[in-house]
């Protein structure tokens, strides 16, 4: 079973799988690296493919004392940086959603020599302080429920309130008809359910950088010569509750360089619900080369 070298104190379990040039697929919250089971069997004809756990997540280290800002958006940034030094990898496809998104952008920015193109399903950038209206909030309960103690005191270390937790955004955040729920429930539950699993699985959403109300809130427009510069494919669902196609309309704003494909009948968890797509486009970019 493979594991990085230690980063901040933590360890990152990782896939890796396939040859040809690197791909690297970051995952999202609830989960880990069993997000990318469908999609990784079509990318690993053709490239080579690493899938890491997130600190906090699947396999990889969960440590919850003296930990300062290692679940923090800049801390996973940092922890997924590390590894892709450390196997070799530079001039990559990322890949991600969720918190991978903001995960693997963010690498663009910090560490643009390991990146080569971008591909994600939202957040994306553009969102502002939309994410205030009501609706949004009702979708991102979740997002003000994890800043609070009530993770420890009702949910954390109970295998039936971790169950039930998952359950609600698997089933709130898929499409119609989705098999999300079949896929990822026991399998996250199993992930979870120790003491300090699921606290480790929230914290990101406990720092401001990371957690997408404060973040969109303070968002700001940027000037045209500092907008996201690496090329970038947005695949933006089309029943994703947390994140609706409408929101898509300031992409020019914030990106030199994107494409943007809407796809159809996909929630939230758009890796496994719309796998097809995802690989024809990140090959797309691996092709590139």
């Amino acid at each position: 079973m493979p594991f990085s070298r230690p980063t901040d104190g933590f360890r990152l379990h990782y896939l890796r799988s396939g040859e040809g040039p690197p791909v690297v697929l970051v995952h999202g919250s609830p989960g880990d690296n069993k997000e990318y089971s469908k999609l990784l069997p079509l990318l690993t004809p053709f490239a080579d493919v690493v899938v890491p756990d997130l600190r906090g997540f699947g396999r990889s280290d969960k440590h919850l004392k003296d930990v300062g800002n290692a679940y923090a958006l800049s801390g996973q940034v940092d922890g997924v940086s590390a590894l892709i030094d450390e196997l070799g990898v530079s001039d990559a496809v990322l890949c991600g959603y969720d918190i991978g998104s903001f995960t693997v952008q963010t690498i663009a920015v910090k560490r643009p020599d390991l990146v080569r193109s971008v591909v994600i399903a939202p957040p994306a950038l553009g969102v502002g302080r939309r994410i205030l209206e009501e609706k949004a909030v009702n979708a991102f309960l979740h997002a003000i429920l994890y800043k609070t103690r009530l993770v420890e005191d009702l949910i954390d270390g109970r295998p039936d309130a971790v169950r039930a937790a998952l359950r609600e955004s698997l089933v709130n955040w898929s499409a119609p008809g989705s098999d999300v729920v079949g896929q990822l429930l026991d399998h996250l539950t199993e992930n979870h359910s120790a003491p300090g699993a699921f606290v480790a699985g929230i914290m990101w959403f406990r720092f401001p950088e990371g957690n997408p109300i404060t973040y969109y809130a303070n968002e700001q427009k940027p000037d045209l010569a500092d907008r996201f510069s690496t090329p970038i494919t947005i695949l933006w669902p089309d029943k994703d509750p947390l994140f609706p196609q409408e929101w898509s309309d300031n992409l020019s704003d914030f990106y030199s360089d994107h494409t943007l494909h809407l796809l159809e009948n996909a929630g939230h968890f758009s890796p496994l619900e719309a796998p097809d797509v995802w690989a024809e486009h990140v090959l797309a970019r691996v092709r590139e080369a």
